[in-house]
């Protein structure tokens, strides 16, 4: 991917993430994350109806990386099977640990395929995953 298209879309999931802020409801499952080197802090809504996720919502304080990295994740998740979710996490998880992975899964979530260069990204752009996967997982 171009860098300038890397970055843009980067920073258009930072500055205009996708369902920012959280609901009342009890329909969704809830967790949070937090990261153990810098100010990472996100709280995740997942609402699943037939093995099909029909929302996710996050709120909290998050740098870039996280912040863009989850917006793309709900943007690319929303509408999924569980299944598939989960199939496009472990390549994801494959992609950042840089081990083979199928790029064709990932959609917009390639964006950060370089993010080994910088090594200490790599949490941030992992958090999210994590505490999405163990809402699939709940």
């Amino acid at each position: 991917m171009d860098q300038n298209m890397r970055r843009e879309l980067i920073l258009d999931h930072y500055q205009n993430p996708t369902n920012k802020g959280l609901i009342d409801s009890e329909e969704y499952r809830t967790t949070s994350t937090s990261s153990d080197s810098c100010i990472d802090h996100l709280d995740f809504m997942l609402k699943i109806e037939d093995g099909v996720i029909q929302d996710i919502r996050f709120d909290g304080e998050a740098c870039a990386i996280s912040t863009s990295a989850t917006s793309i994740m709900i943007s690319s998740f929303i509408g999924k099977t569980v299944e598939e979710t989960k199939q496009i996490l472990k390549e994801y998880q494959k992609m950042i640990d840089e081990e083979e992975y199928d790029a064709d899964v990932l959609g917009d979530l390639v964006v950060y395929d370089e993010i080994s260069k910088q090594p200490n990204r790599k949490n941030c752009a992992l958090m999210p995953a994590g505490a999405l996967l163990e809402l699939l997982e709940k």
